[in-house]
């Protein structure tokens, strides 16, 4: 710690002396320092590089560094020993146009960062010792270094020992950083092999710091420089009677003024009252204040801290139009352009044409004596919408789908649909018959927080993020009443609502959920209404329903019957992400996953009705495995009432076995058989969590081994002892799963001296909290979906039996900087399938529907696998 700044230079001297003087170790020579960014943040942090002897050097020259820094004749002789260099970086190094006849354009990368493809990684990073991250990053932009990319780096030698995010945004610009550091312990060490953290300097990986309050490390000199700086106006600011008495500076910082907003800043209840969210009754989310003709027009530049937004608004208001504010970025330093998204409108079209020539001149100024570019803006324009002709020889112009709710599933669903009305998806994904009926297509995505839905919006073309409050009749009706096809990807309890809001505005929905008898109440008033609820169009159920029916009617259309019928499914971890006793991983909350673990469930096998309490439901696990992969381990668990999917695929009165099972890799059933029997899952108060001094976990878990605290005094709580406690008091009768599970509950860390939080009332609690922590994927691993029905079929006249098996097997995908989970992929994605064939008018049929009627399975599955998935099957 220094006691001041200048303390702290000297310090920074000192080292540079010693480098000087004797030199850095050759292995790590050169030691290039590379500073991103250009503003404050970076210049303060080359002025103390600086004082170091060192040398910088452009992006372009770093190769040459390296050309021989193995060549041992250069060695500790070389000038390169004795100094360190420095690399300050720009977006312009950080990224390149898609198009590579195409320039870096500064104000088109800040409008549209979606154009641009990121290739630190591949110049500026294999050549860095030490990052120091130094610029402004929003969600839009790429990455400037993924996790993935640092693990190729380091396989590959990449020098790098250091990063200095002074930024400090976790899971950001540099997504492995997901973790911040102290003053008082500035350094954390991460290794990108296992994408984990440590508090010491001893083993691999690169030293990282990373402390979210790092400005307040020199109060005193920031203090001092900045009240230095701002004794100056202090005179000014206590005389001065009105705004034109003020000195420039203060002038334009000047917000309020007597009660109002300075004319500088009156752009913000302008920009305000456009918003769709103020004034839901006068603004449509795709027309504007009922304006015959819009266009839609990016700007970007220095809008706000240069003013320019106030002239482009005057312009619009002066000629007669308006304007909807769609979205808007404001740069966050005085380097960084802002960017703005406006829906222009007019209901005359010369006027719309004068407006839109104004503004281009605005962009473009034939004087040539602008003081700077921070006075000019970029313009880009979209297409011409004619508002009073919804449609031109009975084709739309544009489909429109709303999407509800802004989880993990939805970011897939939103690609899918915004790529179909490009002429490319169309060949690969959409059937002839089906090509007419799509148009360009723009999706809504409405969430109950803004954020949310801008962040599944990001980077996509024709999609737009709202604030939604489902509970809000008005507003749910006003954007229902906008789309073409609504989807909700929210909790089951809502979609009886949206169904009932759909129905009145006749527009179809689909959902990925189980039809509940909320649902199936609609099936009559969604017929008058000529309207299609498509549910159970996801993963389980959906495709499951699809791939099922494919295989039962086609053994009917061949005159056979259903012997017998079998469906597997599960979301796991894939192999190498499965490493834990328990073999699973959660990637939301485990709560539901543990409480369907305790449903009792039943199924016919050979003619006989089989129940399964749900007590026993994991004692009931049994192993399997799928033909087509025997390298996987698994077993399975009864899924609840089976029976009911004989009438439902309508075999039930002539199979002898229909069974639905949930896959898990081998060994889950019994570890969390044996966890229920201990009392990890009850969910009574305990009587360890009502003393008034909070517990330990260790206490916690000794309670529930019946041994006292009191005597716990220098016991060991170890894998052996806590194993052998679990065959003594006969939760267990096998040594090998007692042994699994205590590996489980130490791995959980029942056996830590942590307090257990307050939030929890039970022992349910605790352990969906520490699954859910201990359990969770880490950045880079992978979930994996797998899904296996078996049908023997029976023919008449003596002909042989057959036995028909189709698998799907898919896994977490990474495109880019996003990652997306197979099991988004595997709901997401036929949930858009779905709303695509109704856009589509390929399903005839009205009411509330599942996925097992051909007009529905057969083009969706595929469509499925012309968008990748591998569905496989094979008759035996």
């Amino acid at each position: 710690m220094y006691s001041s700044l200048a303390a702290a230079k000297a310090a920074v001297i000192s080292v540079g002396e010693e480098i000087a003087t004797s030199g850095l170790p050759s292995r790590i020579c050169p030691l290039v320092f590379v500073f991103t960014g250009s503003g404050n943040v970076s210049q303060g942090a080359q002025e103390i590089f600086n004082l170091l002897p060192h040398t910088f050097v452009n992006s372009s020259s770093l190769p040459d560094l390296f050309e021989t820094a193995g060549d041992p004749q250069v060695g500790k002789s070389s000038q390169r020993a004795f100094q360190v260099y420095g690399c300050a970086v720009t977006s312009q190094d950080m990224v390149v146009h898609n198009y590579p006849s195409k320039s870096f354009d500064k104000v088109d990368y800040y409008a549209h960062p979606e154009n641009y493809r990121p290739i630190f990684h591949e110049k500026i990073a294999p050549f860095a010792s030490v990052i120091v991250n130094c610029m402004y990053w929003e969600k839009r932009f790429p990455r400037l270094l993924t996790s993935t990319q640092l693990q190729d780096l380091i396989k590959k030698g990449c020098p790098l020992v250091g990063i200095s995010d002074i930024t400090c945004d976790v899971g950001g610009s540099l997504e492995f950083v997901q973790r911040t550091t102290s003053i008082d312990s500035p350094f954390i060490r991460y290794d990108p092999d296992d994408n984990s953290y440590h508090h010491d300097m001893e083993g691999s990986g690169i030293i990282c710091s990373a402390v979210d309050i790092l400005p307040t490390e020199f109060a005193r000199e920031a203090s001092q420089h900045f009240g230095d700086i701002l004794s100056k106006f202090i005179g000014n600011l206590a005389s001065s009677t009105s705004l034109d008495g003020l000195p420039s500076p203060l002038k334009r910082a000047c917000i309020v003024h007597a009660g109002a907003l300075s004319p500088l800043y009156d752009y913000i209840p302008r920009m305000r009252n456009s918003d769709i969210e103020v004034s839901p009754q006068t603004l449509q989310p795709l027309q504007t204040a009922k304006m015959k003709h819009t266009k839609m027009m990016s700007l970007s530049g220095h809008l706000f801290d240069q003013f320019l937004i106030n002239e482009a608004l005057d312009i619009i208001e002066a000629a007669g139009g308006s304007f909807r504010l769609v979205k808007c970025h404001v740069g966050q330093n005085t380097s960084a352009l802002s960017y703005s998204e406006l829906e222009i409108g007019a209901d005359d079209k010369a006027v719309l044409d004068k407006i839109i020539d104004s503004l281009t001149s605005l962009a473009n100024p034939r004087d040539e004596h602008v003081d700077s570019e921070n006075d000019m803006i970029s313009l880009t324009l979209g297409k011409f919408k004619d508002n009073g002709t919804e449609e031109e020889n009975g084709v739309r112009s544009e489909a429109a789908f709303l999407i509800l709710g802004a989880g993990r599933v939805c970011r897939p669903a939103v690609e899918f649909l915004t790529a179909v009305g490009r002429d490319s998806m169309k060949k690969s994904y959409i059937r002839e018959d089906m090509k007419e009926e799509i148009s360009p297509v723009h999706v809504i995505v409405a969430s109950l927080f803004l954020k949310d839905a801008e962040e599944i919006t990001e980077g996509l073309p024709n999609s737009t993020a709202v604030q939604l409050d489902i509970s809000n009749e008005e507003k749910l009706h006003h954007y229902i009443t906008q789309v073409d096809v609504v989807i909700s990807l929210l909790p089951p309890s809502c979609h009886s609502i949206i169904a009932s809001a759909c129905i009145q505005s006749r527009k179809h929905l689909v959902t990925a959920s189980y039809v509940d008898d909320s649902m199936s109440k609609l099936d009559e008033s969604a017929k008058s209404s000529d309207v299609t609820i498509l549910c159970e169009m996801g993963l389980d159920p959906g495709i499951d329903h699809m791939m099922a029916m494919k295989m039962i009617d086609e053994a009917h259309a061949r005159g056979g019957k259903i012997k017998s019928f079998t469906s597997y499914c599960g979301g796991l971890p894939s192999p190498d992400a499965a490493n834990n006793t328990l073999a699973y991983k959660f990637s939301w909350s485990p709560i539901g996953a543990i409480r369907a673990g305790r449903n009792p469930a039943v199924y016919k096998h050979d003619g006989e009705i089989v129940h399964v309490d749900g007590e026993k439901l994991y004692d009931s696990a049994s192993k399997i495995r799928i033909p087509y992969f025997p390298a996987f381990a698994l077993e399975c668990l009864p899924n609840r009432n089976s029976l009911v999917y004989g009438d439902l695929y309508g075999i039930g009165n002539e199979a002898s076995t229909i069974f639905r099972g949930t896959l898990r890799y081998e060994g889950f059933g019994g570890i969390m058989g044996t966890l229920a029997r201990i009392g990890f899952f009850n969910i009574e108060a305990t009587l360890v969590l009502k003393d008034e001094t909070r517990t330990t976990y260790r206490s916690f878990l000794l309670s529930l081994l019946n041994h006292s605290t009191k005597d716990s005094e220098g016991l060991v709580v170890s894998e052996k002892w806590i194993a052998d406690q679990i065959l003594s008091l006969g939760f267990c009768q096998e040594k090998e799963t007692a042994i699994k599970t205590a590996k489980t509950i130490v791995f959980l860390g029942f056996h830590e001296k942590a307090e257990i939080p307050k939030s929890c009332q039970c022992a349910f609690d605790i352990s969906c909290l520490q699954m859910e922590e201990r359990l969770a994927y880490s950045g880079l691993e992978k979930d994996m979906v797998l899904l296996h029905h078996e049908v023997e079929v029976e023919f008449p006249n003596g002909k042989p039996s057959e036995h028909h098996g189709a698998t799907l097997l898919e896994f977490g995908r990474t495109e880019g900087t996003r990652s997306y989970t197979a099991m988004a992929l595997t709901v997401g994605i036929p949930a858009a399938i779905g709303a695509l064939l109704l856009l589509g008018k390929t399903v005839k049929e009205r009411g509330v529907l599942r996925p097992i009627n051909p007009e529905i399975y057969e083009p969706a599955l595929q469509i499925l696998e012309a968008y990748g998935f591998k569905l496989v099957e094979k008759t035996d």
